[in-house]
């Protein structure tokens, strides 16, 4: 192995990165600094400054990167409407780049030799943090361990904590792979690596409960929105985190957000996951709800298409790219008239739209109305249909002529 003098750690306080920490210092004898960045993880954060200098880093940086990742990766991305296979979020997928870009200026101010993550070799994240690395550190090395050490499993994972007296606050039963943050809670692992096996609820949620345990009375709440941004609730102006927050609880209590989804990871194979994100489902329901009477038919459904793409730019990690900054200077364009309010009823696990107002509304009841009106002349449908139309009665007439001779 090649040395390192001193090495900056991802470093989370999970089963990984606790581990990381001594093993870097074992096999290649450096200083380890640990960064963990706050994108909303809560709890999670608890101890962890005295946990990391206990397991050997020689010191760590907190950084409090929650209004960033809202406002900079979070809305970007809600106003794209970007959904992974119909199902994700992107919970996990939008919070690496922030993390990494933060990790390369601390190295590069610490003067680090290398930089060093605890994603595995199977997984989405490997590739998320790096081609974030490499596009500000480009000569920068990057330490991988679980690429290549010789711990094979997160069973010799908890060996090894324990022969070192390493804490950990998981057991071998309740071992879960989960990712939290400000946007969702992610479950893997386990019993759930078994499509076949019902996930067991009533023990890993924790944002949400389950739709059955929801209140039997509906809650009713309204999003305003300004240029596809969220601004307030129920009048309220907030800033961004504090509504994810507010939907969070709101949702949680709701059965809101929880999807079992097995999905293609970038490295080709197929894995099942558990996600919570409550706030974020109501955020996407009701953008969308406001789009519908705020964009045009065309740049609504090259809009649907662009969100297609978007979604595999941000999972697979390449956030700073080109492609990713033409296609949100596109979405921006769209989202100049996206502005206005959603009332929305939450009911046991369901959103169900109330009420959608706003003054860009391309919504005409005077046009749409089955009733009388003056204003749309109902003969010109058959010009139309004519011209519409006209292809396929061509293909026809050819068709005819064919069979008949």
């Amino acid at each position: 192995m090649a040395k390192y003098n001193k090495v900056v750690l991802a470093y989370s306080g999970g089963l990984d990165t606790s581990i990381i920490i001594p093993w870097l210092k074992e096999n290649y004898g450096c200083e380890v600094i640990a960064v963990a960045a706050d994108v909303g993880q809560g709890k999670e954060l608890s101890g962890l400054k005295e946990k990391a200098i206990k397991t050997g880093a020689s010191k760590i940086y907190i950084e409090d990167l929650t209004d960033i990742f809202c406002d900079d990766y979070i809305v970007p991305t809600l106003k794209a409407g970007a959904v992974y296979e119909g199902k994700y979020l992107l919970g996990t997928a939008f919070a690496r780049p922030i993390i990494a870009k933060r990790i390369v200026e601390i190295a590069k101010a610490e003067g680090a030799d290398a930089i060093a993550h605890g994603c595995t070799g199977k997984g989405n994240d490997q590739v998320r943090f790096e081609l974030a690395i490499k596009a500000f550190a480009p000569d920068m090395p990057i330490i991988a361990p679980w690429r290549i050490w010789d711990i094979k499993s997160r069973d010799e994972e908890i060996d090894y904590a324990e022969a070192r007296n390493i804490p950990l606050n998981i057991s071998r039963t309740t071992n879960y792979s989960k990712d939290m943050n400000i946007w969702h809670l992610s479950h893997e692992g386990l019993d759930l690596e078994d499509p076949a096996n019902e996930p067991k609820y009533d023990e890993i949620l924790e944002l949400s409960v389950t739709p059955e345990k929801a209140p039997d009375v509906a809650t009713y709440l309204t999003i305003s929105f300004e240029k596809g941004a969220p601004v307030a609730i129920n009048g309220e102006k907030m800033k961004t985190s504090d509504i994810i927050k507010y939907l969070n609880k709101v949702g949680g209590e709701n059965g809101i957000g929880i999807s079992d989804m097995v999905e293609n990871r970038l490295v080709g194979m197929k894995s099942r996951g558990v996600y919570e994100t409550p706030g974020g489902s109501i955020l996407y329901f009701a953008h969308e709800q406001l789009e519908s009477i705020c964009l045009d038919r065309e740049t609504m459904h090259y809009k649907q298409q662009i969100a297609l793409k978007f979604a595999d730019v941000v999972y697979f990690g390449q956030w700073y790219t080109p492609l990713r900054e033409a296609l949100s200077a596109f979405v921006d364009v769209t989202q100049q008239t996206v502005t206005g309010d959603v009332k929305l009823k939450l009911y046991k696990g369901n959103i169900v739209p109330a009420s959608t107002t706003s003054p860009y509304s391309l919504y005409s009841e005077e046009i749409a109305t089955f009733g009388e009106d003056d204003v749309y002349n109902q003969n010109d449908s058959a010009g139309f249909i004519n011209l519409f139309g006209l292809p396929i009665k061509v293909k026809a007439m050819l068709n005819q002529k064919l069979e008949n001779n």
